[in-house]
């Protein structure tokens, strides 16, 4: 190996060596992430308080007797009126409103303020459908109630089967009562002592006496009677002890199925003091 050789392989060694001792220091640092600074949040909570349901009573339930002195305080007024204007006695359209509507809180007054009961015939007015006798019958609907008192009375007044009624004295409520129930107005034997009963009562035929102008002495409550009636007058009989249909036929020489007629009877049974018709009746006869 010649000397340039050996030199060569000398530098090159002397090289390497150098190089493996000069490396160049590497410093490895971690670089660490900032730590996400906290932000607290004062939440400052305010104590609603929710204003206290007040505890709702229920009402009281209002009496009959109630019911029936609210009826007379609001309508008193338009009974005389009608009674001035048309003959009616004050107390038997007071005590038939009573009576009707449920002292005003029945089903047809609250719907139709139809006082009276008074259905549709030949009405070309507004209507309900009520149930009544039969189902869903056609019943008088009425803006106001005031306009139910006149209907009452045109009713009555312009009647040939009612003519009866306005012979009797305005102040005599038995008389009305009894004549209403023969004329057909209701189908309810005991309507004319229910009626009587309402009036003397709550002492309704005071408002006869005011209108007439008499001095009003209240009369003390007592179980009325019928009138006690052998024969018969202006077509009528009242039913005596020991009476029957077939007696009562032979006597006004009518047979029994057209006494039953005449008088919507369904049955043979018939009561002391009941009034019978035993005539035909007219032809402008209607139910009620």
């Amino acid at each position: 190996m010649n000397l340039r050789k050996i030199i060569l392989l000398f530098c090159i060694t002397t090289l390497l060596i150098s190089c493996g001792s000069s490396k160049k220091a590497t410093t490895n640092r971690r670089t660490e992430a900032p730590s996400p600074r906290k932000t607290e949040i004062s939440r400052e909570v305010k104590e609603i308080k929710e204003p206290k349901e007040e505890t709702k009573k229920p009402l009281a339930a209002v009496s009959y007797k109630e019911k029936v002195q609210n009826y007379i305080f609001e309508y008193a007024g338009i009974a005389k009126h009608e009674m001035a204007e048309y003959g009616i006695p004050a107390s038997i359209t007071l005590a038939q409103g009573i009576l009707e509507s449920g002292a005003g809180y029945g089903e047809l007054t609250g719907k139709a303020k139809n006082h009276f009961g008074i259905k549709c015939h030949d009405w070309t007015g507004d209507r309900v459908y009520h149930d009544d006798d039969r189902s869903q019958e056609c019943f008088r609907k009425y803006e106001k109630a005031s306009h139910s008192f006149r209907d009452h009375s045109l009713f009555l007044k312009n009647r040939k089967r009612y003519s009866k009624l306005f012979t009797y004295k305005q102040d005599d409520y038995k008389s009305w009562a009894y004549g209403l129930r023969a004329a057909g107005y209701a189908t309810d034997k005991k309507y004319p002592v229910k009626l009587i009963s309402i009036i003397e009562r709550y002492k309704l035929d005071k408002y006869d006496a005011e209108v007439l102008g008499k001095t009003y002495v209240a009369e003390k409550p007592k179980k009325p009677k019928n009138p006690t009636v052998s024969e018969a007058k202006n077509g009528e009989y009242v039913v005596q002890k020991g009476d029957t249909l077939y007696s009562i036929s032979r006597r006004y020489n009518i047979k029994v199925d057209d006494l039953k007629a005449y008088n919507n009877l369904k049955d043979n049974a018939i009561a002391i003091g009941q009034v019978l018709k035993v005539e035909e009746p007219d032809d402008d006869s209607e139910e009620f």
